[in-house]
């Protein structure tokens, strides 16, 4: 595995740039007709802090962010990916919202994402759309 320094002008005392990348993308096939979630990690290999900004979807006319402490869900309007860390986007805690849905998405179909970050360029997945009683942890 070979290691490549980045530094970048923008970079806050030679701290490097975010790197990085999406895993474990899933929506559990909605069972209402005009909203949705969407589940996912962000991994940040990188030696600098970014900052998702905002998320988007053809299926959807908005994706909002929400986080969801002791029980209560807040939306926000950012979330911070630190340096070699990762965001954790999961059931019963950090979530996407999906809402006013274009069409029903269907077990087995994909969704178009696109995550917007502070300081990287932006990423697209492919969420594939689960069993609404997928649970990622037995992979059903």
């Amino acid at each position: 595995m070979a290691l490549t320094g980045c530094s970048g002008s923008g970079s806050k005392s030679g701290a490097g740039e975010a790197e990085l990348s999406v895993s474990s993308p899933y929506m559990p096939q909605p069972v209402s007709a005009d909203m949705a979630a969407g589940f996912l990690t962000i991994t940040n290999e990188g030696g600098a802090e970014d900052t998702l900004t905002s998320v988007t979807s053809d299926v959807a006319g908005q994706v909002t962010m929400h986080s969801t402490t002791g029980g209560a869900m807040a939306e926000k309007s950012s979330f911070s990916i630190p340096a070699h860390g990762r965001l954790v986007f999961t059931s019963g805690g950090n979530h996407l919202m999906f809402e006013e849905l274009k069409r029903a998405p269907k077990q087995g179909q994909t969704v178009a994402v696109r995550l917007t970050f502070a300081k990287s360029g932006p990423l697209t997945v492919e969420m594939p759309v689960k069993s609404a009683t997928y649970n990622p942890s037995t992979g059903h």
